[in-house]
This record gives structure tokens, C-alpha cells and sequence, in this order.
């Protein structure tokens, strides 16, 4: 994490296309980091974080899902917008912690 950096939320969770990995929201950021799990020894290994967007490129937070519910939202890319949707435990709380920090690095 960088200097004055601070994480707000960490959650095990798995992304519709990257899959399972450690969903992370901090003052600054949003970042996904990969994992790999072996089942012989239930060990967990923490491997590359393939998503890192800034919170001021975060264009729209929403929870989606009647039976599996998912925590999304939209962001700006050096690909175009694209679309983010995890599968954590309490959605409305993400989606309310990502629009406040949001809100918090406007101010």
C-alpha cells in the first residue's frame, strides 16, 4: 500500500470473469489479488493483484442478484469501461463502503 493509505474492507470472494481471489478497498483504491488454494493441506496462496482502479475512475456502484447476489461496479480502464461483479458476503455493505470512500476522496 502506499503512504497515507489506509484499507477499509478485505474480503475472500470470487469475480465473475478473473475468479476466486481477496477483494480489497482501501481510501485510495479498489485492487483484486488472485489466490490459489490446495485442498490437501487447505492452504491458501496469495498470488498477482490483476485489478488496481483508482477510486476517482469508478464510474458506478450496484448490487445485483436475487439468489446470488454480487457487489458490482463500473470503471475506467486503458481498455475502455469496464464491468466488475463479486460475489461477497454482504453486498449492500460493499457497494455502501465503495460510494462513501468514493465520496470521502471527493471532498
Amino acid at each position: 500500500m502506499e503512504e497515507g493509505e489506509k484499507r477499509i474492507k478485505q474480503e475472500d470472494c470470487s469475480e465473475d470473469k478473473l475468479g476466486a481471489g481477496i477483494l480489497t478497498l482501501t481510501n485510495k483504491r479498489l485492487a483484486f489479488d488472485k489466490t490459489r488454494a490446495r485442498m490437501m493441506d487447505f492452504s491458501k496462496h496469495m498470488g498477482d493483484t490483476i485489478l488496481d482502479v483508482s477510486l476517482k475512475d469508478i464510474t458506478k456502484t450496484w448490487k445485483e442478484g436475487l439468489l446470488m447476489k454480487k457487489a458490482c461496479f463500473s470503471a475506467k480502464t486503458k481498455d475502455g469501461e469496464q464491468v466488475y461483479k463479486f460475489g461477497v458476503f454482504n453486498t449492500g455493505s460493499w457497494v455502501e463502503s465503495i460510494q462513501d470512500a468514493i465520496d470521502e476522496q471527493d471532498q
